[in-house]
């Protein structure tokens, strides 16, 4: 009995053991994967400090510059504090007969604004007219600008993708142009906000010391929600000017008696597709006369099919070479391009034209004559537009010329944009002249 007693005690004493050592295995197991555990994020944070660490020394590398800069504008504001460079400025400019340039109406802006402050409404009016005098496309530098001085002030308005303060260095502008103006992210106009498939528009808020700014980048496209039709919406004068492009040419017509005369030269070859058209940008030296007054030729770019329609029939395609003069002038030359023979131009142009939207193109040692893109002769019919996408902005000359120049129907098929035509707009009595 006593043994049996012996051996039940030795069992449960042995079974009580192993359960405490499978427990205590366990429980150091635990304890080890906690430790481990730890130990990685100790080394993550100690990475997060690192980091933060070498952060902190490149923002302290770039203080001194920024307070530089600080102290440089402190200097300009008080330089014009008094106020006597501004009224000489407005005095002299309201001797203007043909009024302000774009630039010089930025430029009394920006005195306003570094005299008189952002609170100012004679500083907000300028910057306002110097927007609505843009050409929104070649002149860049002076939307940027004026959007972000309007939205330091706490006005609402749309500033382009490019224009803000965080956008990336080395983008186009936009969707960013042509003759239709800026944004590079386009060749012709406000460059959007776009995601991959360039449908959707992006939209931030922006706070400054004089509070919200209703600040977003205007997207707009060929089609969909924000489509011609609806360009107004975000661009006013898309829906409510008087002399918007194109128009369908048909007569009668009003004669003229002056010329246009292309004078184009060779330049390096510059291309680029900024998700709206395809657009070459020229080298300076191009020019065109106007009756007699000199154009510089900034760029030009495609439409598919031809913007401009000839007795209500539109063409395969058209190219726009976009010009302006010393006042800030637009004048837009067209050439129609009809299917027929392969165009050896079109063909350079396409070999070098990226398929997607992007950066310039600068093939090495790829030359390029505009001319080589031009009819032999120069006849044409004239009429006063706008930009053919937004902001739209009027007082745009037209001159589209009667002779069409060939194109193959592959060439057509090849240019990445299967449409990008402003539709035919009102011509609201404004007559069409032919030389």
């Amino acid at each position: 009995m006593f043994k049996i007693i012996a051996i039940i005690l030795l069992t449960l004493s042995t079974a009580g053991a192993g359960y405490f050592g499978w427990t205590q295995k366990k429980s150091n197991a635990a304890v080890t994967e906690q430790v481990a555990e730890l130990t990685q994020k100790v080394e993550e944070a100690d990475k997060k400090v690192e980091v933060t660490e070498e952060e902190l020394a490149a923002s302290q590398e770039l203080l001194p510059p920024l307070m530089t800069k600080a102290q440089e504008l402190e200097a300009v504001k008080a330089a014009f504090s008094t106020g006597t460079v501004l009224k000489d400025l407005e005095t002299l400019y309201a001797k203007e007969k043909k009024g302000l340039s774009t630039e010089r109406q930025l430029g009394l802006a920006g005195v306003r604004l570094l005299t008189n402050g952002t609170k100012d409404p004679a500083t907000v009016a300028a910057f306002q007219k110097a927007l609505e005098m843009t050409d929104w496309k070649g002149q860049k530098t002076v939307i940027c600008a004026a959007q972000n001085a309007l939205a330091a002030a706490g006005e609402k308005v749309k500033v382009m993708s490019e224009c803000l303060p965080d956008a990336p260095a080395g983008k186009p502008a936009g969707k960013h142009d042509a003759h239709d103006a800026p944004a590079a992210k386009d060749a012709h106009g406000a460059p959007a906000a776009k995601d991959a498939h360039g449908k959707d528009d992006k939209k931030g808020a922006k706070k400054d010391a004089h509070g919200p700014a209703d600040v977003h980048a205007v997207h707009w496209d060929y089609e969909g929600v924000m489509g011609p039709e609806n360009w107004g919406k975000e661009f006013p004068t898309c829906g409510r000017g008087k002399s918007q492009a194109p128009l369908n040419i048909k007569g009668p017509f009003e004669k003229v008696r002056y010329s246009v005369a292309p004078d184009y030269k060779q330049g390096q070859l510059k291309i680029v597709n900024n998700g709206h058209t395809i657009q070459v940008n020229v080298v300076p030296g191009s020019k065109i006369r106007i009756d007699g007054k000199p154009y510089d030729l900034l760029q030009f770019h495609f439409h598919r099919p031809s913007e401009e329609h000839i007795d209500g029939k539109p063409s395969a395609m058209v190219v726009h070479f976009v010009h302006k003069n010393a006042e800030g002038e637009l004048a837009v030359l067209g050439v129609m391009l009809r299917e027929g023979n392969e165009n050896p131009g079109i063909k350079t142009l396409w070999s070098h034209a990226p398929k997607k939207e992007g950066p310039e193109v600068v093939p090495d040692g790829v030359m390029f004559n505009p001319t080589n893109l031009l009819p032999r002769e120069m006849d044409f019919f004239h009429y006063d537009g706008s930009l053919t996408t937004p902001p739209c902005t009027e007082k745009v000359k037209f001159f589209i010329l009667k002779s069409q120049v060939n194109i193959a129907k592959e060439q057509v098929s090849d240019f990445p944009f299967k449409m990008n035509a402003r539709p035919i707009q009102p011509a609201n009595g404004r007559p069409i002249y032919t030389n």
